[in-house]
């Protein structure tokens, strides 16, 4: 009785882990790069797959072999593999889980106490970012902090963060989400 008792709460605690629980929390989160899926299909032993998602958005499965994860909820992936398995499997009992999300990494750099890639597991906006970075130095400009952002079409553009006011309490909605790839720059004040 005990020995089964500890083996659940043990392979619980691997299932669920804290990072894994808040995916699953945001129900909208998108699939990102670097994300480590568990991908199972109820009463086919040969369809539990851990994998990682690569490089260029996509993943590999048997029976259906490479499709596009990145950008996708995990209900869209869920659907999208129960369908394509329906030839094989009909009724096919699907379930994704985010393992793992370490895709969604944003850069903060420049006048921070711990500047570098943040591997945030969750959405976070800027305000968290900068935050997770240890906050701004002494010597940061916080009028002129940007947030760099590319596009899908590798256009990128510069959001100015008013940092000022969000720490007033001011222009809330200013607190921008940050993507996955964002780099938030707070550059050196001038001495002149």
């Amino acid at each position: 009785m005990w020995t089964k008792l500890i083996w659940v709460l043990c392979f619980g605690v691997l299932l669920f882990s804290p990072r894994s629980l808040a995916i699953a929390a945001d129900a909208d989160y998108a699939i990102n790069p670097g994300d480590i899926l568990q991908i199972t299909v109820w009463k086919e032993d040969g369809l539990d797959k851990e994998t990682l998602v690569l490089p260029d958005g996509t993943i590999s499965f048997p029976l259906i072999g490479s499709l596009t994860a990145r950008g996708k909820t995990v209900a869209a992936l869920q659907q999208e593999i129960k369908t394509k398995l329906a030839t094989d499997i009909p009724d096919a009992a699907v379930t994704v889980v985010v393992k793992m999300a370490n895709g969604n990494v944003v850069d903060v750099i420049g006048q921070v106490n711990k500047p570098g890639e943040i591997n945030t597991g969750h959405r976070v906006t800027v305000m968290q970012a900068l935050s997770m970075a240890g906050g701004v130095t002494p010597y940061a400009a916080t009028g002129k902090i940007k947030i760099l952002r590319r596009d899908s079409s590798g256009a990128e553009t510069a959001i100015k963060v008013p940092y000022d006011d969000l720490m007033k309490g001011e222009s809330l909605d200013k607190d921008v989400v940050l993507s996955p790839g964002d780099v938030v720059v707070v550059p050196e004040a001038s001495l002149l």
